[in-house]
């Protein structure tokens, strides 16, 4: 990028790095959220001029405004700005949310004008002398639990690391530290994945793959060969591009080791797999109550080597075993010694609403897995116990409920509905398991948590769990599937003895 030839942003943008001239280049942020936040701070560190559109202007975006101002950049808040793309731009990086035919995007599409999503742009930013590995997560359930396992697990092998990306904490914030650090633990959502073209990962994992967000997949803007769960699946599968050292998949569900297959990864990469059964070569898996690896060990073809007990794992349901292999796969393809594998699961304290006991009254269990917000993810909760009052409800996101309620009809004791899609679930109960139970509640305020909680513990004997794995997001009556979780935590703990 030097010599004595100044270039157009043009001529160097798709190249970028960190050493680019980014003087030269103008950059639109679209989005004053967290990453949105950190694109613009780290694009003003290397002189970039800035300018961030965002509707919201709330008064945590008008904070983070004027510091923006302060920096440097230009921020307009309110009705109507990301309507229009500014002229001369050279680069938008968007929040992960955006979908392709947000006009700010659409517009850039037209132009010819890059877009980045801040990941992408973080991973440009380490470029080409401040590189550190990133071991990436995806999937559609289980990222968050699985890039907290493998940082803990870093973590006691002594490494100095951070979990990122969709976990909360900008890729670009770590990058942006004064921290040396050896690895980074990357969750990235199929959102993030789909504004991402460059990024090349030490290791990956793609821990399972169903329906999700396929309502964010539909309309323009998206490769028209493909349907929305296409389009899912290839933002997914972009995580094992170029990977340098091993692709990570889960064994019983076939379309990650597919992924694999199809990847274009540098020569000498391994296809490494993770089974809650016997491992075969170059998998992980589970023999005796062990976590073993048959894939980072030399004598592979005729042993294994013990990582951890599965009493390690906490909660130690299938579902959440499996994340620990996939987690041990990518900190063993790294290096970590063994021990560090159960040190760091025996270590780790997994944040709420993940198959948490919050109350026990009357030898009733009540379970709070709020973040079970797709039928995948509520598959697993019913995997871990044998006797549930379910309840659930929310918005679907274009999911149905069929197969699950007919994997798991025989565990059901009885189900309370409420949500704008609580229809959906009541549908596949009556088509698939039309002897159990069933309450539909018609109230649209939070309040109704503590009705369902009600009517749940009037339908659950001793021994039963009272389960909210909703199958469906939460933002139709709560701000998030946290506070769906502490409001059922909450009506749980007030009942009555």
């Amino acid at each position: 990028m030097g010599g004595g030839t100044v270039l157009s942003p043009v001529d160097w943008i798709q190249q970028a790095n960190r050493l680019s001239p980014w003087p030269q280049a103008t950059v639109v942020v679209a989005g004053l959220g967290t990453s949105g936040f950190a694109a613009a701070d780290g694009l003003l560190e290397v002189g970039a001029k800035v300018t961030v559109l965002d509707e919201n202007d709330s008064p945590t975006n008008v904070e983070k405004a004027t510091v923006l101002e302060v920096l440097g950049a230009t921020v307009e808040l309110g009705k109507g700005t990301t309507t229009t793309l500014p002229d001369d731009v050279d680069l938008v990086v968007t929040s992960p949310g955006w979908r392709p035919s947000a006009p700010l995007l659409a517009q850039a599409a037209l132009r010819g004008v890059p877009v980045w999503g801040e990941v992408e742009l973080a991973w440009r930013m380490q470029q080409p002398d401040r590189t550190v590995p990133w071991l990436a997560i995806t999937g559609t359930n289980g990222k968050t639990t699985t890039t907290q396992m493998l940082e803990s697990i870093l973590h006691s092998a002594g490494l100095e690391t951070s979990a990122v990306g969709n976990i909360g904490r900008p890729v670009m914030e770590a990058v942006l530290d004064e921290t040396s650090y050896d690895v980074l633990a990357v969750e990235l959502s199929s959102f993030q994945l789909h504004w991402s073209n460059s990024i090349q990962m030490h290791s990956a994992a793609v821990l399972n793959l169903q329906p999700d967000h396929l309502q964010w997949y539909e309309g323009e803007g998206f490769d028209e060969s493909l349907d929305p769960m296409g389009r899912y699946r290839a933002d997914k599968a972009r995580i094992y591009h170029q990977v340098r050292h091993s692709c990570v998949y889960n064994v019983a569900d076939p379309i990650t080791e597919r992924m694999v297959e199809d990847a274009d990864v540098v020569e000498g990469a391994r296809a490494i797999g993770f089974t809650l059964g016997v491992p075969g070569m170059s998998m992980l898996g589970v023999v005796d109550d062990l976590l073993v690896d048959r894939a980072f060990v030399e004598q592979r073809k005729d042993s294994a080597m013990e990582l951890a007990k599965v009493q390690d794992v906490h909660p130690s349901a299938p579902h959440n075993v499996e994340n620990a292999l996939a987690a041990a796969a990518l900190a063993r393809s790294f290096g970590v010694p063994p021990r560090a594998v159960g040190e760091g699961l025996r270590n780790l304290t997994l944040g709420g609403h993940r198959i948490q006991t919050v109350a026990e009254r009357g030898g009733v269990r009540y379970i709070d897995d709020s973040k079970a917000t797709n039928p995948h993810a509520a598959n697993s909760s019913m995997r871990a116990f044998e006797s549930i009052v379910w309840v659930a409800g929310g918005q679907a996101k274009g999911t149905t409920f069929d197969e699950l309620v007919q994997t798991h009809a025989s565990r059901l004791k009885g189900a309370v509905l409420f949500g704008v899609d609580r229809q959906v679930v009541a549908a596949a109960l009556a088509a698939h398991a039309p002897d159990v139970p069933v309450v539909v509640l018609d109230s649209n305020q939070t309040s109704v948590m503590e009705e369902a909680v009600a009517r749940a513990s009037q339908m659950a004997q001793p021994g039963d769990v009272v389960l909210l794995a909703p199958g469906c997001a939460s933002q139709d009556m709560w701000s998030g599937y946290d506070a769906r979780g502490d409001d059922f935590a909450a009506a749980a703990r007030a009942l009555g003895d």
